[in-house]
């Protein structure tokens, strides 16, 4: 009977072990973009062998938060490593609108700058050993998704792009290079920043390219749908913002689709 229980206590323990080990793992990683320090957060599933597509996550213009983290975390789950970049440096996060307008001016006068704070971000991605460096996309929120937006227009070597609730104004003062990434809009129709003229032009630029191309507008659905403090930032700032739960699982059913269709 002892020896029966030992053995059980040794099982139990091996168990345990396994759990702690398998699952999510994720970590910040520092990197340097022309002497200036920056943060992201990298996430995967180490239950997963071999190497995997990697999704490179671009914050709202709050700044590199826990929203942005907890999106990677989500990608790691569905069995990519996902890397939440930190587009204004030190990790800068905003707590008041103003301060989050001026990160993301700062960030977008030089659209180069923002270009490269991006792809330096990739590479970063590309070198982790989870990774299939073939095979990467990109997606963002509010202001990150209107970086992704831009950089797949301006013909950026990815698989793919999906924007959620993101600007529009970037991607349309760029000329379409040789587009060869898989555009995914996802916008509420109620969304003040983004206008139906944009939209319009948007869907005329791409057309032009003949580029596989959605755009999703939910009727009803303001700006920053899938972020589930939007009605508390919207009532603190006085802003038009809100969260739609069902917006934000349908767009993220459609980016799975979409990520399934890419890397197939």
């Amino acid at each position: 009977m002892n020896v029966i229980f030992k053995w059980l206590v040794l099982l139990l323990g091996m168990s345990t072990s396994m759990v702690a080990i398998a699952g999510i793992q994720s970590k910040i990683i520092h990197y340097q973009i022309a002497g200036q320090p920056f943060q992201g957060y990298l996430s995967y599933d180490d239950a997963i062998s071999g190497k995997r597509p990697g999704i490179v996550v671009v914050h709202e213009w709050w700044g590199h938060n826990a929203y942005a983290r907890n999106r990677a975390d989500m990608l790691a789950k569905l069995g990519y490593t996902a890397f939440a970049l930190d587009m204004y440096g030190e990790g800068k996060l905003a707590s008041h609108p103003d301060d989050a307008k001026k990160f993301m001016q700062a960030t977008m006068s030089d659209l180069t700058v923002m270009e490269n704070r991006f792809n330096e971000a990739v590479k970063v991605l590309k070198k982790q050993p989870t990774v299939d460096a073939n095979k990467i996309a990109g997606i963002g929120y509010c202001f990150g998704g209107g970086v992704v937006l831009h950089m797949a227009v301006s013909g950026v070597d990815l698989a793919g792009v999906v924007s959620f609730h993101g600007s529009l104004a970037s991607a349309m003062q760029v000329q379409p290079a040789r587009i060869t990434s898989s555009v995914l809009v996802l916008n509420g129709a109620e969304d003040p920043f983004v206008t139906p003229a944009q939209i319009s032009a948007l869907k005329q630029k791409m057309a032009k390219t003949g580029v596989d191309f959605e755009f999703v507008n939910y009727p009803g659905v303001k700006h920053s749908f899938t972020n589930p403090d939007a009605d508390r930032f919207g009532r603190q700032f006085n802003m038009p913002l809100a969260y739609d739960a069902e917006a934000d699982r349908d767009s993220w059913h459609r980016m799975k689709v979409f990520f399934q269709k890419i890397f197939q």
